[in-house]
Formats: C-alpha cells, structure tokens, sequence
C-alpha cells in the first residue's frame, strides 16, 4: 500500500471486517459459543479478539480521546500477549463466557470500527509509518483468524452426533477418479529463500542485510514485507540455503490413496511411525483422518457441508504430521522440506481453490505439473518451526506473534480452502504441532533424485 493512501487503507479495512461477519451469518445463535476442543475458539470470541488487536495495538496507543468499549475486554479476548498489562483469560475456558452477549460483542467491533475511520482519516503524519504497518499486520491477523473461524465452526459442528451442515448450499465435486501421480524434478543448488526486505535486493551480502537491519527503526521493522507486499516477521531474513536434487509430487495425496494405507494396516504397524506419533495412535485410538467413519462399510466423511461418502479424488486432509510422515513412509518417499516446498513455489502464480470460491473444502487436481501449491490443503513439510539465520523478533508485545513459538511445532506450506486468495504467498510459513489435526492439512509427497 502507498503510505498512509486513506481510501486504500480503508477499503482493505472495511473489505476484511466485512468478510470476517459473513463468515458468521449462516450461524444460529447457539453456534456462538461452542468450544468443542481446545484448540477451536467459539466463534464470538473469535469476533472480539480480533477488535482487541485493533484497539490494543491501533487506537489506544494512537487515537487522541479514544474511550475503550469495556475495560475487562482487555483481559477476556487477548489471546496469548504476556507483555500487554492485563493478561489473558485461559484459552480452555473461553467457551465458558456467555456474557458479553453475541450482539455486545458485534457492537464492540462497530465501536472499534468507528475508531479506526477516525484514525485513518486524521492521522498525525509522525506516526503515519507505524499505524500503516500495524494496519496491515492487524488485517492479515483478521485473516488468520477467518481461517479458523471456518476450522473452528466445522469441528465445533461435527462434534454434535446430527453432524449438521455449516450450510447446505455448498457446491460439492463429482466423484472420480484420481488422476494419476507424477513427479516433477528439481536441480537444487544454491537458492534463496524467505521473504525480500524493504529497501534491499536479492543480491545483498548477508553482511549488508545485517548492517541495514541493525540501523532499521521499530516501524520499518513492524513494516517489512513492504517492498514484496505484506509478509510476517518470520519470513525475514531472505538468506541462502543448499538444496539436494529431489522430485516433488504434482499433486496431493487423495482419499483413494490414504484409504489403501488403511486398508494395508497402516494404523496398526508402529514400524511406520514416529514414537510419538505412535504413542498418539494408542492413546487416541486413530484409525482414520478426522471426520472420517465408516457407515456399512462405506467410508464418509463429514464437511462443512454435512457428512457425505468420499470422494476417492479429493485430497485427503484434517491429517496430523505424525499421519502424513507414516503415510509417506508406508508410499516409499518422504514429506519435502519447507525450503523444497518454496523453491518449487517460487514465481509460480497464486491459484488454487481457496475460501473466496465459497467451496469450504479442498477439490480434485487436474491433470499437469505442480497442481494445488496453493489453496485446498496446507501442506506438511517435514521441517521444524525454527527461526531464520539473523532471524530478530520486534520489540514490545507484537514481538510475541510469532517468535515465541519457535519450539515443538512443524512447517506448513501453501495455504488452504479456509485461506484467503490475497493471504497466500510463497513464502509463508504456517506452523502448528504435530499431533494437530483440525487445520484442512494434507501431504505433498516428495523424493530424492537417484
């Protein structure tokens, strides 16, 4: 965005809060307040935090005169923000809450809505630089938060025995048959990888990079991404690394495939497994992905759409990393590296089936090389979450988003159909632990070359 180009920023601010309450509109009033697991916020609470970020991050520290909605919002929707005064209520009891009401809590949004007009419209030129680049963080958190609002929602539903549907007017694929899997090869070498910083060129030292990096203020460090578009900090620095030869599959793994690992035993044998991914097998009895049951004799699986039977070609997803590396392993081939997960992406355009197309779940792959990069399902790498070299956080509670989980956690590459089109990028890093399977995750296979 040009700096502080008030009807840019405030058509990208209006745009991504509006799409964050259509997302809600099919719910019923009860659907609100559903925590089903620990990790799937109810859906209000979704909707205040996100207004928490705005006002904490934005109007507070910001706009001259600016009255909070509820002093104890503060503490009830921070998520996770040790570093900010009031602390946080504990993410298992956030379903415990009914009050504020749904509508209190749609009129806290409208309250911080007002706030950030007022803001954007008369914004003091000294801070113009550090408000845009917290714009821009605060609407690409919103995001992350409509994905899960769309995960969140669907487990929260398939919890319920009636497996009722998000909505019943979701377009569904035809069932066919997967189309065959190929592999495409890649040369390796010395690659770069990790999002371009502001102001420098791919070509710089790392000796440069360092040297500009140091000399950066707080805002242009909150801002950076700005000369590629947004990106987080955990994508920074732009370094080198040395790549083998390998092959990657051109699309993902299908439910036709992942059932013939079933059908072999793969949940029986711990010979495939990694000993906690096998300890997770005999504790929670996993026989199958999540949402998948059997119903005489026939595998369904339940959508946001209602349950319906499989469709053999869709890619197989809602898969912990334990899963997928078992699975990997049972095929003969192994999860690629995050790094040969964005030298393949990179320079390939942004398309795939992601939440814009209304769908709520991944699609068939066509026939051709590197198929589904983006959109329908993250995809396992078998990388650690780990930061980059000279990898620095900023300071302050905004330093927390990212950095402080860099520990237990597995990359995830690609985006899915519950991320936004404008959201994914080649560079991005998800990360979520590897016993977690509620994210659309599924598995690109990978090889090296003889």
């Amino acid at each position: 965005m040009p700096p502080m180009d008030e009807p840019t920023l405030v058509a990208a601010y209006r745009s991504v809060r509006a799409f964050t309450e259509q997302l809600c509109e099919p719910l019923e009033i009860e659907d609100y307040m559903l925590q089903a697991a620990v990790e799937a916020s109810p859906p209000k609470w979704h909707l205040a935090h996100v207004s928490w970020f705005f006002e904490t991050f934005l109007l507070k520290p910001f706009l001259p005169g600016y009255a909070v909605f509820h002093p104890q919002f503060d503490h009830l929707f921070n998520s996770y923000y040790e570093q900010t005064e009031a602390g946080f209520w504990p993410r298992p009891e956030r379903g415990l809450i009914s009050r504020p009401t749904v509508a209190e809590v749609y009129a806290y949004r409208h309250h911080v809505d007002d706030g950030m007009m007022r803001l954007l419209s008369d914004c003091p030129p000294e801070h113009q630089a550090t408000v845009q680049a917290r714009l821009e963080i605060g609407l690409n958190h919103e995001q992350q938060h409509q994905e899960l609002l769309v995960t969140d929602i669907k487990y929260n539903l398939a919890y319920n025995p009636l497996r009722p549907a998000y909505r019943g007017d979701l377009p569904v694929a035809k069932v066919q048959d997967p189309v065959p899997l190929t592999f495409t090869a890649f040369e390796g070498g010395i690659q770069s990888f990790g999002a371009v910083e502001p102001g420098q060129q791919q070509g710089r030292s790392p000796a440069q990079r360092d040297r500009q990096a140091e000399q950066g203020s707080q805002a242009q460090r909150e801002s950076q991404g700005a000369a590629q578009g947004f990106a987080y900090d955990n994508e920074f620095p732009r370094h080198q690394r040395l790549l083998e030869p390998f092959r990657l599959a051109d699309r993902l793994v299908t439910n036709a495939e992942y059932q013939a690992f079933i059908d072999d035993g793969g949940y029986r044998h711990p010979g495939l497994w990694l000993s906690d991914g096998w300890a997770q097998i005999k504790t929670q009895g996993w026989q199958a992905p999540l949402y998948w049951e059997q119903l005489d004799g026939q595998w369904h699986e339940t959508r946001l759409a209602g349950r319906r039977p499989l469709n053999p070609a869709e890619p197989v997803c809602h898969l912990s990393y334990f899963e997928a590396d078992a699975y990997a392993r049972w095929a003969g081939r192994r999860l690629p590296t995050e790094f040969e997960w964005e030298h393949a992406a990179a320079g390939r355009p942004v398309e795939g089936h992601f939440v814009d197309a209304g769908r709520f779940h991944p699609t068939p792959a066509g026939a051709g090389s590197l198929q589904q990069l983006f959109g329908d399902c993250w995809e396992w790498t078998s990388s650690a979450y780990l930061p980059y070299p000279r990898y620095r956080a900023v300071d302050g509670a905004l330093g927390e988003y990212n950095g402080k989980f860099m520990s237990g956690q597995m990359v995830l590459r690609g985006g899915s159909c519950a991320t936004s089109r404008n959201h994914a990028r080649a560079t991005y890093r998800n990360f979520f632990y590897p016993h977690e399977r509620w994210q659309f995750k599924g598995i690109r296979l990978a090889e090296d070359q003889a």
